[in-house]
């Protein structure tokens, strides 16, 4: 991957935590950034295809949509990982899917409207070829909602 310019940075940067709430919130960044739309949208296009940039979003509080979390960790056998990441990657309630050493080598947060949601989804999950065990680590209390590198 190339070096981050100063321009990619301050981009990055602003992307964080000022995206505007607008019909053209990419020219809005440019007048921000001193250049124009297309040249933001051109270098975002390179950013994401680099490797730097996975996504542009918003963070929503959850809790006040109605909605519940859950970490989930399971043991799978290392041959069906790909697989079993795959179906959880299916569910629009999974947040976050990743891999990890140890006993419980596959977590993901899982956000449903219900507790019989949740539970048709776990078990579901449960029930996947390679699936050994799992463990459901419910949020109780909110600590951290957003991170933000400060690119310099």
């Amino acid at each position: 991957m190339a070096e981050l310019s100063a321009f990619d940075k301050s981009l990055l940067n602003l992307l964080q935590g000022s995206l505007p709430i607008c019909s053209r919130p990419f020219a809005a960044l440019a007048q921000t950034l001193g250049t124009d739309e297309e040249t933001v949208l051109r270098r975002l296009r390179e950013l994401k295809a680099a490797g730097y940039l996975r996504r542009i979003g918003t963070f929503f509080d959850s809790n006040q949509l109605g909605y519940h979390g859950t970490l989930v960790a399971l043991q799978v056998e290392p041959e069906a990982v790909p697989s079993v990441a795959e179906a959880i990657n299916r569910y629009p309630g999974a947040t976050h899917n990743y891999e990890r050493e140890g006993k419980y080598n596959l977590w993901f947060t899982l956000l449903t409207p219900d507790g019989d949601a949740e539970s048709a989804i776990l078990s579901h999950v449960r029930s996947l070829p390679g699936v050994d065990d799992m463990l459901n680590l419910k949020a109780k209390k909110k600590y951290k909602i957003n991170v933000q590198f400060r690119l310099k």
